[in-house]
């Protein structure tokens, strides 16, 4: 009778050391949940948000829609897209003065590099 007696005391010290694992893992979990949780954005943030929102989508319509200087020493400017587009259409029906063209603005807006000095000689060669 013995023997059965330290059988169940073994495993009732079994299921209990189970219990405790698996609490102490939640109480694990939980904790972590709880401290990587990002702090929720105020009204203040919410409005900073919607106003840098709003003056980005303006920039972005404004740098579509109106004229303006890329690089004014180069003679590079912006069109709004309708009438860059309407200019493409109109360009592009003959390909090669098309392509020529570009090649042309490519090269005035993009020069190549000046070539390297010649390298001095060595005085040991």
């Amino acid at each position: 009778m013995n023997g059965a007696c330290c059988d169940k005391s073994r495993l009732a010290a079994l299921v209990v050391g189970i219990l405790g694992t698996f609490l102490i893992f939640l109480a694990l979990v939980w904790a972590m949940w709880h401290y990587t949780q990002p702090v929720p954005l105020g009204e203040d943030r919410v409005a900073i948000r919607k106003k840098a929102l709003a003056e980005m989508r303006a920039a972005e319509a404004e740098g579509l829609n109106r004229y303006g200087w890329v690089d004014q020493g180069k003679g590079v400017v912006r069109l709004p897209i309708t009438v860059a587009m309407r200019l493409a259409l109109q360009k592009w029906q003959n390909p090669a003065a098309a392509r020529s063209d570009l090649v042309a603005r490519v090269e005035k807006a993009f020069p190549p590099p000046p070539p390297p000095p010649p390298a001095k000689p060595n005085p040991f060669e």
